[in-house]
């Protein structure tokens, strides 16, 4: 009788794991599985084979696949056929949690882990661009205010940047940039293009009366082919612009910092992407970055804890740290201690303000 007990506890234990998903995890799958942001990619690729030099664990596996692409993916359940962790090159949407949440992905630790800048970059075989977020707007919008006047739209009819804006070279707009997955590519739509639409009186007005009208201008990019969607591999547009000095490619500052013998920083607004000018806000397409966990993976999947611990540990993060050395602009002294203690304590993300 007491044999037949045990067995049936076994099987409902059994039963149990199956139906919430989490199948003898420490078995099935020894290494922290992450996805996420291209931007965020190369600092989280650093810390995990610092963290799988420094420890027993394997060094975690890393997957690039934008920010949208990721966060699609870490909702999409619990379970070890699901992502532990996604990088995100901005912060969650209200949607994605939701997503999440319906999907049985209840407790999300946020991490905010630094700052990084949008650049939009050149080779240096050319001259470096002095570019306004008016001009951003102008020169990659599908639709933008009727040059002739009058507050209405028309399809995008500026070939070269010199028709933007006269003191701008006379060459054609040609843009690689990210595609709609990519958290660049949102923080770039908010940040230069929004700015540069609001310029226009009647188009800021439009943006208090009609915010999703307003973004339906704003947010959508002409495809036309000045565009060009260059995927998430920011090292591949680093390359097209190397070998075509009149392409300009938009990417993390990291990948300028890492790559200044090839390419150069535009100006915006008169300020050039630089360390300094991001960590004070003085650039104005600058945004923090993030990774988001599953705390129904710690304590399942093989040392997640620790690199939590070595991702938020000040010889990593801080301002002398590595991921410093590899361009990304340290949070100032309160937030990460912030950040630090939400991570000891696996603070959950119930809701976005």
């Amino acid at each position: 009788m007491a044999k037949k007990t045990v067995l049936l506890a076994t099987a409902l234990v059994f039963i149990f794991v199956v139906s919430t998903g989490v199948v003898n995890a420490q078995s099935a799958r020894d290494y922290i599985s992450i996805v996420g942001s291209s931007t965020v990619y190369p600092f989280a690729t650093v810390v995990a084979e610092q963290f799988g030099k420094t420890t027993r664990y394997k060094t975690p596996k890393i997957e690039s696949t934008g920010s949208g692409g990721g966060l699609k993916l870490f909702c999409a359940g619990v379970g070890v056929e699901h992502p532990d962790i996604t990088n995100a090159s901005r912060r969650i949407k209200k949607s994605e949690l939701e997503k999440c949440q319906s999907n049985g992905v209840t407790e999300i630790v946020e991490v905010k882990i630094g700052y990084d800048g949008i650049v939009l970059a050149n080779s240096n075989r050319a001259k470096p661009m002095k570019l306004s977020r008016k001009d951003i707007f102008l020169a990659l919008a599908k639709e933008v205010p009727d040059p002739k006047g009058g507050e209405k739209l028309v399809a995008n009819p500026y070939r070269t940047w010199k028709d933007v804006n006269p003191s701008l070279p006379n060459i054609r707009i040609e843009v690689l940039g990210p595609p709609p997955t990519s958290g660049t590519r949102d923080a770039f739509v908010e940040l230069a293009m929004e700015s540069g639409a609001k310029k226009f009186d009647w188009l800021a007005a439009l943006r208090k009366k009609d915010k999703k009208a307003f973004k339906a201008v704003a947010h959508t990019l002409r495809e036309d082919g000045a565009y060009i969607e260059a995927g998430e591999n920011d090292n591949l547009i680093v390359q097209k612009l190397d070998a075509n000095p009149n392409a300009v490619g938009i990417f993390g500052f990291s990948f300028l910092d890492q790559n200044t013998d090839k390419i150069q920083g535009s100006y915006v607004d008169g300020v050039q992407p630089s360390f300094d000018a991001i960590a004070s806000g003085d650039y104005p397409l600058s945004r923090p970055l993030f990774f988001y966990v599953k705390k129904a993976h710690i304590g399942v999947i093989p040392g997640m804890e620790g690199y939590l611990a070595e991702f938020t540990s000040e010889k990593a993060w801080g301002p002398d740290g590595y991921l410093a050395d590899k361009g990304m602009i340290p949070m100032p002294d309160a937030e990460r201690y912030k950040y630090r203690a939400d991570v000891a304590k696996l603070h959950v993300l119930t809701a976005l303000k």
